[in-house]
């Protein structure tokens, strides 16, 4: 019974996850090590969840191992000039082939639907074309590359016509030339171009590794853009030799800041051999991986008397309009430390104030504003996140709030209507009869 509380409790938890990334456009980098591991069959359950959840997915894959094996098998050896594969005539027909082999692979895997498994009933469709425009990679010090070329546009409007259609749309390593050549990418250039090209919501990495680690060797759930370089900095100064390649950590990192940079919001870095890291780290607080994310224009924090003038220009118009209590400027001053400010650009957009009542052991929500020219992003989902996470710092055991005009907003929040006879007794004996505000309380974990 224990486990089935434990399940359904998580499955409640990742309810808002859900919710949020349904309708997402979601670029997955499949590597060919990814492929050939055990836990493949496991991460295509994982992706077919997905797909049922309403994510619409662009899965990247490689196949640096499969063509090695290939040109092994050939008795070729491979040839690399500064970390980058020299693909003549016949490395470029190993590509083609380990492409088209992994091709296959993934459309049958994803199409199995047999019952007592995770496939069954998921019906995917899944599409795949010359959407990946190429151009060559020319000569590079004094070396011609040959068929070795780089990502020159993505077809995002043919990609996008076949995600509306709920079809997972499939990209290999191999790309076209108007001329009708072929040429072998990096599955790295292409995940990322393509998820800059689509404005996608996410780019997910699989790597060896879980993330990038710390000096206690547990992984760093988040990493803004900044902090990242500066690993990847590191990362590159300790390469000696200008022909030893990059860590696979360092390359997926820049990758990952490559498409941060270019306005992709979230990159996220798992690990393939863990089973379920992918919904792990989408659907749960913590994650498995590492998220990078751009460092953010808007900062959270706690406001000191410097604001006030900002804070009193903010709530001036919500309190001509009766739906704050008016504040004096002396009372700001007396109550700076109980509010939270979001600045922007040194300008405060947004505020609100936790009141303690000691003897309840309860807070009050309040002054809760955001600037007419900053609705509907999710500001004030923001702050009242920042108000709990101070209010459970001060170990309180619930949060309550009097409102005249947003009863839904609360009440979507996950607060719930009580009676005034139900608020601290301090609060009671200056409750406004005239205002008539609605009263709500949430408790906290």
């Amino acid at each position: 019974m224990s486990d089935v509380s434990q399940y359904l409790n998580w499955f409640r938890q990742s309810s808002p996850y859900i919710n949020a990334l349904r309708n997402n456009t979601v670029v997955i980098m499949l590597s060919g090590e990814a492929i050939k591991d055990d836990n493949f069959d496991n991460v295509i359950h994982d992706i077919a969840l997905l797909n049922s959840l309403g994510i619409r997915l662009v899965i990247v894959y490689g196949a640096r191992p499969q063509i090695e094996q290939k040109l092994s098998d050939n008795g070729h050896t491979p040839q690399l000039h500064h970390r980058r594969r020299v693909t003549d005539s016949h490395t470029l027909q190993c590509a083609v082939e380990a492409s088209g082999a992994i091709r296959a692979l993934i459309e049958a895997k994803l199409s199995m639907g047999l019952i007592n498994t995770p496939m069954h009933g998921a019906k995917i469709r899944l599409a795949s074309g010359n959407f990946v425009v190429a151009k060559p990679a020319g000569v590079y010090d004094g070396v011609d590359l040959c068929h070795t070329g780089e990502v020159r546009r993505i077809d995002h409007t043919g990609i996008r016509n076949i995600l509306d259609l709920n079809s997972i749309v499939l990209l290999s390593t191999i790309g076209y030339s108007p001329t009708g050549e072929m040429f072998n990418l990096t599955v790295e250039q292409v995940a990322a171009k393509t998820a800059i090209a689509l404005k996608a919501d996410k780019l997910i990495l699989f790597g060896k590794e879980q993330g990038v680690t710390d000096s206690n060797g547990d992984t760093r759930s988040e990493l803004l853009s900044n902090t990242a370089q500066r690993l990847l900095n590191q990362y590159k100064n300790q390469i000696e030799d200008p022909n030893q390649s990059q860590s696979e950590l360092s390359l997926l990192l820049e990758t990952a800041l490559h498409a941060c940079n270019a306005g992709v919001p979230r990159s996220h870095l798992i690990s393939y051999q863990v089973d379920g890291a992918l919904l792990a780290e989408l659907y749960t607080r913590d994650g498995s991986g590492t998220m990078l994310a751009e460092e953010s224009y808007e900062q959270v924090r706690d406001a000191n008397v410097d604001d006030i003038g900002g804070i009193i220009e903010l709530i001036n118009p919500l309190e001509e309009k009766g739906i704050l209590v008016r504040r004096s400027r002396e009372r700001l001053e007396a109550e700076i430390e109980q509010f939270i400010v979001i600045e922007r650009d040194n300008a405060i957009i947004a505020c609100a104030a936790l009141y303690i009542f000691e003897e309840e052991n309860i807070g009050e929500l309040a002054c809760i504003a955001v600037n007419q020219n900053y609705l509907g992003g999710n500001r004030g989902n923001v702050l009242l996140e920042a108000v709990q996470q101070r209010a459970l710092d001060k170990c309180l055991n619930a949060l309550f709030v009097l409102t005249t005009k947003t009863a839904h907003w609360f009440l979507e929040q996950g607060f719930n209507e009580i009676s005034v006879d139900q608020l601290p007794k301090e609060k009671q004996s200056i409750y406004n009869l005239q205002r008539k505000s609605k009263v709500f309380l949430k408790q906290l974990p």
